[in-house]
């Protein structure tokens, strides 16, 4: 190669270096702000004057929180709690394990933090904890505010439509105690895999299909290729892994499960997954044409800023 053409060509990697830093800066999410009244929470016993938040910084003081993100949920969460209550009350766990529902109504339009406080009034032997964001920030960024707020030395994020079967919270349980067993740091996750040729998901829509394959690909990409469903909304980390993780949580949209995932892994908390019983359930707020644009685009973001070292993470 002559000299002017090495010049050229050193000069254009020179000048599109900064460019491509300058669209990572733009495109990267902005930090999540908490406002003064999202670090309140009410309840049964609190209905009008909003309590403080505890810290996950603080010692776990409860045996299990349950996290739900909750956006425009007054159809499906009446059902959903129902379910997840006559498990957790149930004779078997109730005498052996103590609880919380910490529900993060994610700046809905709706009546949904209302609707909580009543169903909340219903159950007095459940502590059931509302927490009302000001503007709605995503799935991700309503799962990161509860679980930085939670009290259980293990935290179980769980979807409010009711479409994992929370009777298998007790799969994931055994298998943490199974890699977990002095409370160390880590991961499990309900897995979907193994219903990829059943009806529940062949009778999804061609264009969701199309977007879980194509999601698999790129995670292979991004480094998590290995988990084999990053997408299913039941996760149970153990409180240590949690405090790890969700404080260097950066993104708040649909794909936040994929840099839950990558954190593990870079701070080498083991994930295991175990199947579960799920079914689709109507109401779904994913637009997929829209959204799968959006996934794209983070998941790109997210594994530029690890490449780049703008996001750092370290136990």
């Amino acid at each position: 190669m002559d000299q002017p053409v090495l010049v050229y060509s050193f000069t254009a990697l020179a000048i599109s270096l900064p460019c491509l830093y300058l669209a990572l800066i733009l495109l990267s999410p902005p930090p999540i702000i908490t406002r003064p009244a999202e670090k309140t929470y009410r309840s049964r016993k609190s209905l009008k004057d909003p309590l403080n938040l505890p810290s996950l910084a603080d010692v776990g003081s409860i045996d299990l929180s349950v996290i739900i993100p909750a956006y425009n949920e007054t159809s499906r969460l009446p059902s959903m709690l129902e379910t997840t209550l006559d498990h957790l009350n149930s004779a078997s766990i109730r005498q052996t394990r103590t609880f919380e529902l910490v529900i993060v109504d994610d700046g809905s339009k709706d009546d949904t933090s209302a609707l909580a406080l009543k169903l909340a009034q219903q159950h007095l032997n459940s502590d059931i904890r509302v927490v009302t964001l000001e503007k709605n920030l995503g799935k991700g960024g309503a799962v990161r505010h509860g679980m930085l707020h939670a009290r259980g030395n293990r935290l179980l994020m769980v979807d409010a439509d009711g479409a994992s079967r929370f009777e298998d919270l007790e799969l994931l349980w055994k298998k943490m105690d199974e890699l977990g067993p002095k409370d160390e740091p880590t991961v499990v996750i309900g897995s979907r895999a193994h219903l990829v040729k059943t009806e529940a998901v062949v009778k999804r829509s061609v264009l969701r299909n199309i977007l879980m394959y194509g999601l698999h690909t790129i995670l292979r990409i991004v480094g998590v290729g290995h988990i084999r469903d990053t997408q299913c909304g039941f996760k149970l980390f153990s409180r240590r892994a949690a405090q790890q993780i969700f404080p260097a949580q950066h993104l708040a949209t649909w794909i936040f499960d994929v840099e839950l995932l990558l954190l593990a892994k870079q701070l080498s908390i083991p994930v295991a997954e175990v199947p579960v019983q799920w079914h689709e359930v109507a109401g779904s707020k994913l637009n997929v044409v829209k959204d799968s644009l959006q996934m794209l685009r983070d998941l790109l973001v997210l594994r530029a800023n690890h490449l780049t070292g703008r996001w750092k993470v370290s136990p």
